[in-house]
């Protein structure tokens, strides 16, 4: 099989594969995803978890970015703060967290990262809130 051969493979693929852009199990049980991908037996390389990885970054950024126009005037530590936590929770769960952005806007960066703190979301996920929330008030990384 040649180079040239190959856009027919990926068609012949598709064709008997399908495209699934979610997780499902296959005839046999297997996780699978995409073009067939077996996520229980192949899982997916560190190269593909960065690509995956820079294209949800662009996905938080872009959220965050469109919903709070004052996002862009914020120093870089707490634009990260805050698609951090977009990551995490997605837009709507970070809408939630209506006080801390209050704070944020108003420039209180103290009473955001008490507002981080005070959530049931810092007890979940520990060590990060207790990390980000210095970031907020440090505004440093």
């Amino acid at each position: 099989m040649t180079r040239d051969d190959r856009p027919a493979l990926l068609a012949l693929l598709v064709e008997h594969e399908g495209v699934r852009l979610k997780p499902y199990r296959d005839t046999v049980g297997k996780l699978t995803i995409g073009v067939g991908r077996n996520l229980d037996d192949v899982g997916i390389s560190h190269d593909e978890a960065m690509m995956l990885l820079d294209h949800d970054i662009d996905r938080a950024l872009g959220g965050v970015a469109a919903t709070w126009p004052w996002f862009a005037d914020l120093a870089p530590a707490r634009q990260i703060v805050l698609v951090d936590m977009a990551f995490n929770l997605g837009i709507g769960g970070l809408k939630r967290f209506r006080r801390m952005l209050a704070a944020l806007e108003a420039g209180d960066h103290a009473t955001a990262a008490g507002q981080m703190l005070d959530s049931v979301w810092a007890h979940q996920v520990g060590a990060r809130a207790r990390r980000l929330a210095q970031m907020m008030v440090e505004g440093t990384i």
